[in-house]
């Protein structure tokens, strides 16, 4: 019986470390967002996301602090957190989610890839397509994407005293570069 239990442990821990081979991560991802509009443009960039893909399962998630956006000037940040983003109530931004496509990370190249997932910010979750390029070079993995958030869909409000100077559909682009993960031991 104990036979038994220590090759099922060490089976456990062999396939825990054969899946740590797959996991790609960064806590210094970029995520930038824009807000066109003819009165004011307004940006923002969050130089601390976290990235992780797993290779194995093609499972990739990403989460930012809202707090850690930085912007122009100090009261845009605070009007953004305290105003817009109840970043004390709802303090991350999160996507969860599966690539869709089959990549061989074992040859350098650039792919184009979607991740079907949830997407939750402001504390509301909706499910959605995110579409991008993913770069496989010399032993990292990037991912880069473009797309638009509605803020109704996250039941972002924006004062009507300042209505017009915040786009309804604010662009979304990130950058992550992720390094792979050492095998647990």
């Amino acid at each position: 019986m104990k036979t038994r239990i220590k090759l099922f442990l060490g089976c456990l821990l062999f396939a825990g470390s054969l899946q740590a081979q797959g996991i790609y991560l960064t806590n210094k991802g970029e995520t930038t967002f824009f807000s066109e509009t003819p009165v004011e443009d307004i940006s923002a960039v969050n130089k601390n996301s976290v990235s992780i893909i797993n290779t194995a399962t093609g499972d990739v998630a990403v989460q930012m602090v809202m707090k850690q956006f930085d912007f122009p000037n100090k009261l845009m940040q605070e009007h953004f957190n305290e105003n817009y983003m109840d970043s004390d109530k709802y303090p991350k931004a999160v996507f969860k989610g599966k690539l869709v496509e089959k990549i061989d990370y074992t040859k350098n190249g650039t792919y184009d890839v979607s991740a079907t997932g949830d997407l939750t910010i402001h504390g509301v979750t909706k499910p959605r397509t995110l579409k991008g390029k993913l770069t496989v070079a010399e032993g990292t993995i990037s991912i880069s994407a473009e797309f638009d958030v509605a803020l109704v869909d996250h039941n972002i409000e924006v004062p009507k005293m300042v209505f017009v100077k915040i786009a309804q559909v604010i662009k979304v682009k990130c950058k992550y570069s992720m390094a792979p993960q050492a095998a647990k031991k």
